[in-house]
């Protein structure tokens, strides 16, 4: 999610950035079990939950979105804003779906939701790869890029339509007073076309991600394999700004950072895609399991939508199970029980590889928490549910074990790292997918405990960006946004159990209601007042195009 960039201690220090040295590094023995909670500190109440978990959002807010933490990422990020807006439902529907609103503004005419929407108060040196590195105005211009803000060229993960369809059922009748859902429906028609169309490298109908920051795990070892054929930038070509807040063993390697560089700017020199994937020495074309796995549930979700506003949406709910079927016949591995990465540039040019990016490629060997998240995907096989849920609480990632939340890597892996960004820390957004994958396909025990312990890290870390999978120690920044807002969601989902088939897998009938969403943010309100307006500053008509 290219988090391996921060930006100047100068704009606003942070509370804490690092929680000191690796207590473990690669592979070895597994510490021991950890106790059931930190000795002396007793579960969070839920008001206490709530309470804090707004605290960090409205002070995240910039009046048109959140930004993930003022001090480290002072911009607007596109998979956060959609996790941010599926908890801030709770504390505001409006606010939501301003939320989601500011984001698709920024879409491009070819459809990409960039990753980034810069803040244009934000100094330029303030963060990179910054805007004059992008250049998205001018080099996007081919694509589409919107010429009144500047952004990324790359992508993030789909969750927006899922996102949207919550965000409506948390308040149906001000979505259907503001006209939220028509408003927003093309555009993330337009989204899921682009992805389906322009990044189907490998040309079975999944999408491919083109740079490890799109997929959102930035220096996964999944990605160790197809980024080792990428030279590196130039050392002295651009600057490191995230040394400036964490130790360099919690962070990507300058190795893998300056092939991130690489990427970037070849993508960026080549149109961003409009002189076609896999040419001119471009290095990096995946389909990996999450990011399709998200494109399902939000095609799922974009069916729903189609249909509450009177149209057919049998063609998106077949879309949707044409790709689950796909994600099985291409990224299914049933001798690990997991889903897999496939390297579309891996072996020679017969299996699609080197320097085509069309073609079979080869799967990654390496487990992470990406092979995991399908469990989101309503329809999977019964086996293929079976089997996930059995490697989920084996020994790669022993949910319901000896960690405390799902790690983002294999345990038993020699580049598995417990604080290393995302080559085994764990993330609250995972968690909080593996938890509603649970649910959904019925596995209710684990879902509740891993609710459970979700709900006590992110309290005791203090809503922290990510935590020690053993010891639940918070790692990178403090009051982070989308660990807040999916706390908030969990909070309330435990209080109201909001019934999660409804909203991700089973249909409803057009029209529906909002449900058990609707009483209990009603509930929490009476703690937590709920805000009415769009914010200082903002102008609400100005952003509903």
């Amino acid at each position: 999610m290219d988090r391996t960039t921060t930006t100047r201690a100068a704009i606003r220090p942070p509370a804490a950035t690092t929680a000191g040295p690796s207590a473990r590094r690669g592979a070895g023995p597994a510490p021991p079990p950890h106790p059931p909670r930190v000795p002396g500190a007793p579960p969070a109440t839920p008001a206490a939950l709530r309470e804090r978990a707004v605290r960090v959002l409205r002070a995240n807010w910039t009046g048109a979105s959140t930004v993930p933490s003022r001090a480290l990422y002072p911009h607007q990020w596109s998979w956060d804003s959609a996790f941010i807006a599926i908890g801030s439902r709770h504390l505001s529907p409006l606010r939501a779906q301003l939320e989601l609103e500011t984001l698709l503004a920024a879409q491009w005419a070819d459809g990409r939701v960039p990753h980034i929407v810069f803040n244009p108060a934000v100094p330029l040196d303030a963060y990179f790869p910054s805007p004059d590195f992008w250049r998205s105005t001018t080099a996007g211009r081919a694509a589409g890029a919107p010429q009144a803000v500047q952004t990324s060229g790359i992508v993030q993960p789909p969750v927006h339509a899922l996102a949207a369809w919550l965000v409506h059922l948390a308040d149906p009748g001000l979505s259907r007073a503001r006209s939220f859902l028509p408003r927003l429906h093309p555009r993330l028609a337009a989204w899921h076309r682009h992805l389906l169309r322009h990044r189907d490298l490998g040309g079975a109908g999944l999408a491919a991600v083109v740079h490890p920051w799109e997929q959102g795990m930035d220096n996964s070892p999944c990605w160790d394999g197809p980024l080792s054929r990428v030279p590196p930038a130039r050392p002295h070509s651009y600057r490191r700004a995230d040394l400036d807040h964490g130790s360099p063993q919690d962070r990507p390697t300058d190795l893998d950072y300056g092939r991130y560089v690489r990427l970037a700017a070849e993508y960026r020199d080549g149109g961003y895609g409009t002189g076609g994937y896999g040419t001119g020495g471009f290095g990096f074309a995946v389909e990996d399991p999450a990011f399709n796995a998200l494109l399902i549930a939000s095609e799922h979700a974009l069916a729903r939508i189609t249909r509450e506003l009177g149209a057919p949406a049998t063609a998106r709910h077949d879309r949707a199970e044409r790709l689950t079927r796909v994600l099985v016949e291409r990224l299914w591995d049933g001798e690990g029980g997991i889903f897999r990465c496939r390297d579309l540039l891996a072996g020679g040019p017969e299996r699609g590889g080197a320097g085509s990016a069309g073609g079979g490629g080869a799967l990654v060997d390496e487990r992470g928490v990406t092979g995991l998240i399908p469990l989101v995907v309503p329809g999977l096989p019964r086996g293929v549910v079976d089997d996930l849920v059995r490697t989920a609480r084996g020994p790669h990632f022993e949910l319901g074990g000896r960690v405390r939340l799902v790690p983002s890597h294999d345990l038993l892996s020699p580049a598995f790292d417990p604080r290393r960004y995302w080559r085994g820390p764990a993330w609250f957004n995972t968690n909080w997918l593996l938890e509603r994958g649970l649910r959904l396909h019925g596995a209710r025990e684990h879902a509740d405990a891993l609710r459970a312990a979700l709900l006590d890290t992110a309290v005791a870390s203090d809503f922290a960006e990510y935590v020690d999978p053993y010891t639940g120690d918070g790692c990178g920044a403090r009051g982070f946004s989308w660990s807040a807002a999916l706390a908030l969601d969990l909070g309330v989902a435990a209080e109201g159990d909001l019934d999660v088939g409804r909203d991700m897998g089973r249909d409803v009938s057009a029209g529906g209601s909002a449900g058990g969403s609707a009483g209990v943010t009603k509930s929490w309100s009476k703690t937590v007042s709920r805000d009415t307006t769009a914010g200082p500053g903002s102008d609400e008509g100005a952003r509903n195009d």
